[in-house]
């Protein structure tokens, strides 16, 4: 394939340009489309020149006056040029623009560049002109605009796709878009695309070709996960559990609480998924507080039940102290022990709890990525579940499945995902969602203050303190490097100024794990009153008498990620509150009401999703998602529902892409390594 700098009009400087870029070969260059377009068709009428607020502009007009002079080596021209609206100004200044003598009165020119307004009228600063016939028509074009770089224009990249592009067109290669597909939507040839959107005669056909191009990518996401679930479904290889008929009044007996219609629903769908012998790949997602615990302990009550094995993975060995504290009596009245196991285990404790599960004596574990080591072995592994999965990397969570051969899964997540998200990201899934809060949960009041008022919060951190609770601080950053609050700074602020009196601890995320799980085993103990961090609380950590969440610097987080942090207090009786805090000159008070507003954090991440684009929410839902190159899931949805039951079609008359007209969507899927990135349980 042909190197970037062996194109037309690109020399070795450029190359390297091209390369900071990623365009480093001529292939790269046809894929890398304009985001937009400026409409030059036709000329703006004087009237209107500048009213875009300084974008660049067409207009035509005959030449009435002329202006030239020389000044410090530069040649500066001005033209009083007329047209059927009025009269405008074109003006060029710069060293040996070589335009003084070119015009007189009565020429008729073509001038585009950007438009200032004066008292004089519209000033066009001119970029590029042409002289026209008496009766000549003008033909503007569609102008591409590129993603470019301070040293590489937008206007240097389109020349060089101008220059190029028959060569260009010519590396299209085989449409992945079957053909009966692409006819019945009336989308354009491969080819075709790619000319429409680098050179569009209109709007509407660089629209359509985008379009084609959108509803291509989200095919080969949709047929990636659709493949993966048909090829689940041939396997049969997992374990067809049976449900007693009264296993779920059995669990409802043993609670001190009613069960929410929420985890009622959400227990008889895993439930169900796991009677079949095609193994479970299901989402369960949650809000904090929702009872995902009590969900996870059903499915392994199901297992037990069945004489088979489950374990739970989670990211950090506080948060597994917790899951086991939270399993133990929720499954102790059905004789079932919780077998923990943890890096920091005595060589003694952590050997005997591996011989009851490789005997099969221990019915459930529960761990870090300690479960993934070598000597951990399972008897009859037949339910994996695996906590705020997206911590987790693709092959860890195969890892642990392996051990059971082809368990059933459950991915577990405390992020809410918005469900126009979900349905992409998490194509490959099945998805449980505890929409519901049990009763009796503590409201958060949350507060939006600006930075002025950072004494009185922490008057109120004070009192709180006094009440016998504690309190979370976060701040973005660690260090002082930055125009952010730095955590290690503040920590020493609030030792030696603010609150000397209280004892305050600081946790992020330079110290080792040992050192994390010290700090936060001091604050569960109630040995710290006031934590400072950073997002590393963002997960997983319950202290039921923390009441208070201060955050800093609050407008540099996505909603989805305050509402997380805030969901750190209110698991106790105590009232719990959280304060946002951000800068008096920051305008941020509309966007943060959304959090003092509403306390659902579907809704939350919704709206998240909404002003900050799918793009940038989709890391908090899973590292190693698909990264689109031209689709947008919030704008484009409508098309990615059209490509998803395309997809549904597809693998369901011919599971294997064996088919001609499949083949250049079977090749596209081998190549493309956001379709494999999309998909779980590969």
């Amino acid at each position: 394939m042909s190197a970037i700098g062996e194109l037309a009009g690109v020399g070795p400087k450029s190359a390297v340009l091209f390369r900071e870029l990623g365009i480093a070969t001529a292939r790269d260059l046809l894929d890398y489309l304009p985001f937009r377009y400026d409409d030059l068709r036709f000329p703006t009428p004087s009237s209107r020149l500048g009213s875009t607020g300084g974008a660049e502009e067409n207009a035509v007009g005959v030449v009435e006056h002329v202006k030239e002079r020389r000044a410090r080596g530069l040649e500066i021209v001005e033209l009083r040029l007329r047209d059927d609206d009025g009269s405008f100004v074109a003006k060029w200044i710069g060293r040996n623009r070589y335009v003084v003598g070119r015009f007189r009165a009565g020429m008729r020119l073509f001038v585009r560049g950007r438009v200032e307004r004066s008292l004089a009228g519209p000033v066009v600063n001119v970029a590029h002109y042409a002289q026209l016939g008496e009766d000549e028509t003008y033909h503007g074009e569609m102008v591409p605009i590129y993603r470019a770089s301070k040293d590489l224009t937008t206007r240097k990249i389109a020349a060089v796709v101008e220059k190029n592009l028959p060569t260009l067109l010519a590396l299209a290669g085989e449409d992945p878009l079957p053909s009966s597909v692409r006819e019945r939507k009336g989308y354009p040839t491969l080819r075709d695309a790619y000319r429409a959107v680098h050179a569009p005669r209109t709007p509407e056909e660089a629209q359509r070709a985008r379009e084609r191009f959108v509803f291509g990518e989200f095919l080969g996401l949709a047929t990636a996960a659709q493949l993966r679930r048909a090829e689940r479904e041939r396997a049969h290889d997992a374990r067809a559990l049976v449900v007693p008929p009264t296993l779920l009044d059995e669990l409802q007996a043993a609670l001190p609480y009613p069960l929410t219609g929420a985890q009622r629903r959400v227990i008889e769908e895993i439930w169900r998924d796991m009677t079949r012998a095609v193994p479970m790949n299901r989402l369960l997602q949650g809000d904090v507080g929702s009872g995902k615990t009590l969900v996870a302990a059903a499915a392994v009550l199901l297992c037990a039940r069945n004489g088979v094995q489950s374990a739970l993975m989670t990211p950090t060995e506080i948060l597994a102290a917790q899951h086991a504290s939270k399993l133990a009596p929720l499954l102790m009245p059905f004789g079932i022990a919780v077998e923990a196991v943890f890096g920091s285990q005595s060589a003694r404790s952590r050997a005997s709890a591996l011989d009851r599960l490789a005997s099969g004596e221990a019915a459930v574990a529960v761990g870090t990525h300690a479960l993934l080591t070598e000597g951990v072995e399972f008897a009859r592994l037949s339910l994996a579940i695996i906590d705020e999965q997206h911590r987790f990397g693709v092959e860890q969570r195969a890892r642990l499945r392996a051990k059971g051969g082809a368990p059933h899964t459950l991915h577990m997540t405390a992020t809410p995902i918005p469900r126009t998200l979900a349905q992409s990201v998490y194509a490959d899934l099945d998805l449980s969602v505890i929409d519901e809060l049990p009763p009796g949960r503590t409201p958060i009041e949350t507060f939006a203050v600006r930075t002025s008022r950072l004494p009185r919060v922490y008057e109120f951190v004070r009192e709180n303190v006094a009440l016998g609770h504690q309190v979370y601080v976060v701040a973005p950053a660690i260090d002082e490097d930055s125009d952010l609050t730095s955590v290690v700074a503040e920590a020493e602020r609030l030792k030696n100024e603010v609150l000397p009196d209280l004892r305050i601890g600081l946790l992020h995320g330079r110290l080792n794990a040992r050192e994390k799980d010290d700090v936060m085993g001091r604050f569960a103990r109630g040995e710290i009153d006031v934590l400072l961090a950073t997002t590393v609380v963002e997960v997983g950590v319950d202290v039921p008498n923390a009441s208070v969440m201060v955050i800093l610097d609050a407008q540099r987080y996505g909603l989805a990620q305050l509402h997380q942090l805030r969901g750190r207090v209110g698991r106790g009786a105590a009232k719990s509150f959280c304060v946002l805090v951000y800068p008096d000159d920051k305008g941020e008070t509309e966007r943060l009401n959304i959090l003092t507003d509403s306390t659902d954090g579907f809704r939350i991440a919704e709206e998240d999703l909404r002003i900050r684009g799918a793009g940038e929410f989709a890391g908090t839902a899973q590292s190693g998602a698909a990264e689109l190159w031209i689709a947008d899931l919030v704008r484009d949805i409508d098309v990615y529902r059209e490509a998803k039951a395309e997809a549904e079609r597809i693998v369901a008359a011919d599971p294997e892409l064996r088919a001609p007209e499949h083949a250049g969507l079977r090749e596209m899927l081998a190549r493309a390594p956001s379709t494999r990135a999309l998909v779980l349980s590969s």
